[in-house]
């Protein structure tokens, strides 16, 4: 058999680099991202929808994608920011507002939401320039490069991680990046895409890692087990020493995944975690899956998986490879929908889809690659739930009499409590074309659908998000009036959110049901 290599060799960076500019964000246009679709755990709890139904900027410097944020009417408005070019510190500032909260040493993206960065053009690539994301909830990545991060030596960014989440980090789907190395932590580097500090509803999908020591992370420590509910599909892991990924405790689920050269161990599940590891192909590595390095044992459900030249160590003190011959010691149940390619395709099918500048193209799940349809609403696309009319009321007891309301954004002479006041002749409005209007209880209510009514005279919703005001997650997103239906949420206060509008919206009526 062949001996894995030791990761210690150059990345082969992005040929030709791009010219950086030094200005700001370019003027408002509409295009924006086509994707297959979020995928995975990032599917739950509410959902992840980057930016959609929001403004679409570009930028090609990291100052520009900071001033993006901190233009924004608040630090949840809705934005695509489209990044062309290479990214670095020469060109990237912080820039100061309420909205946002930057710094010059990485791409800020911390105590916000709803926000999709998307490589465009020629590319994107963030050169030894990290993507931190912190206190953040509902972000995209999706098509970019993120390149010799380090973490000692100079230039220094993001704790020598090229994409890192910690602290309340709640649903974020990074689709098809290449992140990458050259070297290990002895070459001042640290991992691809780690996750800390209670992280929860993220999905990796068809991405590139590569040329690392470590791969990524869940959990910090053995102590550090609130992350979890990660999903890793259709990635190509290549050349990596470790950490592939790196679970303490939480759930993840590992599918359809490309693994070359694992050159020390794999899938490292530990301190209580549970993997679920289906139709993966490894090849040409080392104990691919296990627990290792720790007492603390992790479990982990196994099927499909071919191993193809892996070798496997003996079990000794805290090494403990799940080979030769793995089988499943725990069951791990999966609460979304997935299509499994054969893990004989799983190379092919990888090797055309994954990593930033394949097209965005996706598996349909018969081993076939695809491009995908341009499914992500634009500004002027809001798409989603369409208004099927205020002749469609919901079955049930309205919930919104007798309930609170409040909100951001308040046209003179209207009132937040005219939404719940059961009279269609009586609005809020906000001051402009934009604006929230909520609905509370005193206790966790459930609500699965959700009623918007016009008042005569009124302008247009172009583009609405409803928010569980709990948690921050997107329940649905549409526009104009009528009925939408959503996954049942249990919680205190829901929020319609106005994104988009001609002229100035007046909400007669903000319906609230539980069936």
């Amino acid at each position: 058999m062949r001996r894995a290599v030791a990761v210690r060799i150059s990345a082969l960076l992005a040929a030709g680099a791009l010219t950086a500019a030094a200005g700001v964000a370019l003027s408002t246009t509409t295009a924006s991202a086509a994707t297959g679709g979020v995928t995975g755990y990032a599917t739950q709890n509410g959902g992840t929808t980057g930016g959609a139904g929001g403004q679409t900027v570009r930028a090609t410097t990291g100052t520009a994608i900071h001033q993006a944020l901190c233009s924004r009417a608040s630090s949840s408005t809705p934005i695509t920011i489209q990044v062309e070019g290479t990214i670095n510190h020469g060109n990237t500032t912080k820039v100061s507002g309420s909205s946002c909260n930057t710094a010059a040493d990485r791409i800020e993206l911390k105590q916000i939401s709803n926000v999709t960065i998307v490589g465009v053009g020629n590319g994107a690539v963030f050169d030894q320039l990290g993507i931190h994301i912190r206190e953040a909830a509902n972000i995209v990545i999706q098509n970019v490069t993120v390149r010799n991060v380090k973490k000692s030596g100079s230039p220094t960014s993001n704790g020598g991680d090229a994409i890192g989440m910690e602290s309340d980090v709640r649903n974020v789907w990074v689709d098809h990046v290449t992140l990458e190395a050259s070297g290990g932590e002895s070459e001042g580097y640290d991992g691809l895409f780690d996750m800390k500090d209670n992280t929860q509803y993220v999905t990796l999908s068809y991405s590139v890692l590569r040329n690392s020591g470590r791969g990524g992370l869940i959990g910090s420590s053995e102590s550090d087990r609130s992350n979890g509910y990660v999903t890793f599909h259709h990635n190509l892991y290549e050349n990596i020493d470790s950490r592939a990924p790196l679970l303490r405790g939480g759930i993840a689920h590992m599918y359809n995944n490309h693994y070359k050269r694992l050159n020390e161990s794999g899938i490292n599940s530990r301190a209580g975690a549970r993997a679920k590891v289906d139709n993966n192909y490894f090849e040409d590595s080392k104990d691919v899956l296990g627990t290792f390095y720790t007492s603390e044992a992790g479990y982990w459900q196994v099927g499909g998986n071919v191993f193809d030249n892996v070798t496997w160590s003996s079990r000794s003190g805290d090494h403990n490879p799940a080979g030769p011959n793995p089988t499943s010691n725990t069951s791990v149940s999966i609460p979304y929908d997935f299509a499994l390619d054969g893990a004989n395709c799983v190379p092919g099918v990888v090797a055309q889809t994954a990593g930033a500048g394949k097209g965005l193209k996706v598996s349909d799940g018969s081993c076939t690659p695809q491009s995908p349809d341009p499914t992500d609403p634009g500004p002027t696309d809001p798409g989603e739930p369409t208004d099927p009319g205020p002749t469609d009321p919901p079955a049930g007891a309205n919930l919104s009499l007798g309930a609170g309301a409040d909100g951001s954004s308040k046209a003179s002479g209207t009132s937040y409590g005219n939404v719940i006041d059961g009279n269609t002749s009586t609005y809020w409005s906000p001051s402009g074309s934009t604006g929230s209007v909520s609905v509370k209880w005193g206790s966790a209510t459930t609500v699965s659908k959700a009623g918007i009514r016009l008042a005569s005279g009124s302008g247009t919703i172009g583009a609405y998000r409803l928010l569980n005001h709990d948690t921050g997650a997107v329940l649905a997103s549409g526009s104009g009036a009528g009925t939408v239906s959503f996954s049942p949420a249990s919680l205190k206060k829901i929020t319609l959110e106005i994104t988009n509008a001609s002229g100035t919206p007046r909400i007669a009526e903000f319906e609230t049901y539980a069936n």
